[in-house]
């Protein structure tokens, strides 16, 4: 384990070796040899009731990561694109709860949730000049169990979704179909990781904030981390660049 400054939302491998995280301190590297930390960016100093949640990096070696409000109330939070040579750039404004950031397999589509909204948006992307536009509803989850949280895409396209509040995790083509679901003995499924050597495995983290004493005594496994065999496999992270 290595201490940081403040709590962590994200983090992805660097090609150079340690990490680039993301969190209530902003962005920075993380020296995974020494401990060292390395502040970079701080893109909300103004806003203390929000801090950075969930992302990762594209395929051109570029570090995104979304805000969110912690009063879980205002559309405060913002989506960043963390470039290799330090720029950082607001690309997607009044978020809620910045959750669900995933990209195809293609490079042509990127994914990312307001969680507070009920719904995941998908953009055209392009990975050359790292730019977003036409943004559409991909999934609208008003009305239905839980939340969409953290997510991953798997080789076939196919966007796996961790349910805040749902008991599991949701499979949906590219189209938005739900297709398939994994049940979880756990109301509060945050985020999704494929893994093992061969990127089979799915791995689901869960919560357990929240939870008054009677849901302790039904979720006995809350908080813990499980792993599943989706049939699927994922696809490998790219690392930062920088």
């Amino acid at each position: 384990s290595w201490p940081v400054p403040a709590p962590v939302g994200c983090l992805a491998l660097r090609e150079r070796g340690g990490v680039i995280a993301a969190g209530q301190a902003g962005f920075f590297f993380l020296d995974l040899e020494t401990g060292a930390v390395e502040p970079l960016h701080d893109p909300e100093p103004d806003k203390p009731d929000t801090r950075l949640n969930d992302g990762r990096c594209d395929r051109a070696g570029r570090f995104w990561a979304g805000s969110m409000d912690e009063t879980l109330q205002a559309p405060d939070g913002a989506l960043y694109r963390y470039d290799p040579d330090r720029r950082c750039t607001r690309m997607v404004d009044e978020v809620i709860v910045s959750n669900g950031l995933a990209f195809s397999p293609d490079d042509r589509v990127l994914y990312h949730a307001d969680t507070r909204r009920f719904a995941v948006y998908a953009y055209d992307f392009d990975l050359e000049s790292g730019s977003i536009a036409n943004k559409r509803v991909f999934i609208d989850t008003a009305g239905q169990e839980g939340r969409p949280d953290g997510a991953a895409v798997d080789e076939e396209g196919c966007y796996w979704s961790a349910r805040y509040g749902g008991w599991g995790v949701v499979r949906h083509a590219p189209d938005g179909r739900e297709i398939g679901r994994i049940d979880v003995p756990v109301a509060a499924c945050t985020m999704v990781a494929f893994g093992d050597p061969d990127l089979d495995r799915l791995y689901i983290t869960t919560a357990s904030q929240r939870l008054t004493e009677a849901d302790r005594k039904d979720q006995p496994q809350a908080g813990g981390l499980f792993v599943a065999e989706p049939g699927v496999r994922g696809l490998a992270e790219p690392r930062f660049s920088g």
